[in-house]
């Protein structure tokens, strides 16, 4: 007698069916080819508007040149992680090079953007601490902060008065206190209330950690980030940075004091884990932040905003509104997951690539479209991609 095993997984199939009923089930769009303005997905030539390719790092010359250099010097990989065998002259040089660009002692780079924010605070809470989060902060840090085992207390979206609030709550509290929040919220493209938070922390005596993934490259000097921008330097403890955005290639780092970097190397487990860099990632993100920190870096900052400026307001002359974005990210709010889902299809249809981002990513409810513009976008695309959104838009009913 034979019998045929039960599948454990078969869940997961129903909960696909379920989210593809409701037009949510979304299937990856395939790039053929380079990150560019105008790109190759799934066979079709689309206007860009969903790639974090802010400056047009990722098909830079400059950046192309130094990691088949370092290929040839360095070999394509590691072969071991940092604590081992895995750290080569190029990651100790980007570290260096990364920690003047932002006016810091020191600087260790990670894998990934996630998982320096979730290895770093991880690494320097334990049960007995408190952590301040913003509503809005990255999934990095709210995992972080759950791998800490720290109480976790989450004030109101850029509520200053209302952290301020927890803080007195809990002003007796033993252990250690941090306050985090993102530099640019990622899916409205506003601007943490830094400076605020930074007399909150002093006024505590509160750690100050800032993840400035969308403001690395965009915002301050030559892109500095917000730490630059608001002129808070000495003020944050911790910066945490992407090397996976505006700087073109792959990775994330954590900037600070000299303590700070050495106890990361010795206890954050994602570096601690993880096969280093290959030479030709470390590479191409020296070049980037040399390129960064000159005048063509200079240029391409300030054209990433003429361009961001255009865009908004052709956007705003056919009807859309995004009060909150004060960067290159800009939501088109529609509500309705399934809707947003579908203004997407349609557009890519259309000849424009925006992205629809529903729960979990977003709260229930507060679906959107996510454009970003880049330095490397022209006019002429600019334009007929706010065209584009407007005809689609208006068929849909959500402009």
């Amino acid at each position: 007698m034979t019998t045929t095993a039960q599948n454990p997984l078969a869940y997961l199939h129903e909960q696909l069916a379920e989210m593809d009923a409701k037009g949510l089930h979304f299937r990856l769009r395939v790039l053929e080819g380079e990150q560019k303005p105008v790109a190759h997905f799934d066979g079709n030539d689309v206007i860009n508007l969903s790639s974090n390719n802010y400056l047009g790092m990722t098909t830079h010359k400059t950046l192309r040149r130094a990691a088949i250099d370092a290929i040839r010097t360095h070999g394509v990989g590691a072969g071991a992680v940092r604590t081992i065998a895995g750290t080569m002259d190029l990651h100790m040089a980007l570290e260096e090079q990364i920690a003047k660009f932002k006016g810091t002692e020191a600087a260790v780079v990670f894998q990934s953007g996630f998982t320096a924010n979730a290895g770093t605070v991880a690494a320097i809470l334990g049960k007995d601490d408190l952590i301040l989060s913003d509503e809005l902060n990255h999934a990095s840090i709210i995992d972080g902060a759950r791998l800490s085992k720290a109480t976790i207390k989450v004030f109101k979206h850029k509520d200053v008065a209302d952290c301020e609030r927890i803080l007195q709550e809990n002003a007796n509290w033993s252990g250690h206190k941090l306050i985090i929040t993102d530099g640019v919220f990622s899916m409205d493209g506003d601007i943490a209330p830094l400076p605020a938070l930074c007399d909150l922390a002093e006024k505590y005596n509160c750690i100050m950690m800032v993840d400035d993934a969308h403001s690395s490259g965009v915002l301050g000097r030559n892109g500095r980030g917000t730490v630059d921008h608001l002129n808070c330097h000495g003020r944050v403890h911790i910066q945490v940075g992407t090397l996976s955005k505006a700087i073109g290639a792959m990775g994330g780092y954590v900037c600070g004091s000299r303590d700070l970097i050495e106890f990361l190397y010795l206890r954050a487990r994602p570096f601690l884990f993880s096969t280093s860099h290959p030479p030709a990632t470390a590479a191409a993100c020296q070049a980037a932040f040399t390129l960064l920190d000159s005048p063509e870096g200079e240029r391409l900052v300030k054209k990433l905003w003429a361009n961001t400026k255009v865009f908004k307001r052709e956007l705003k002359k056919r009807g859309f509104q995004f009060k909150a974005s004060e960067t290159p990210i800009i939501p088109i709010h529609v509500g309705d997951a399934a809707k947003a889902f579908e203004f997407s299809r349609k557009l890519f249809e259309a000849g424009v690539y925006a992205p629809a981002v529903g729960y979990p990513t977003v709260a229930e409810g507060k679906a959107r479209l996510r454009a970003i513009v880049s330095a490397t976008h022209k006019r002429e695309q600019l334009l007929k991609a706010a065209d584009t959104l407007a005809e689609v838009g208006k068929q849909l009913g959500a402009v």
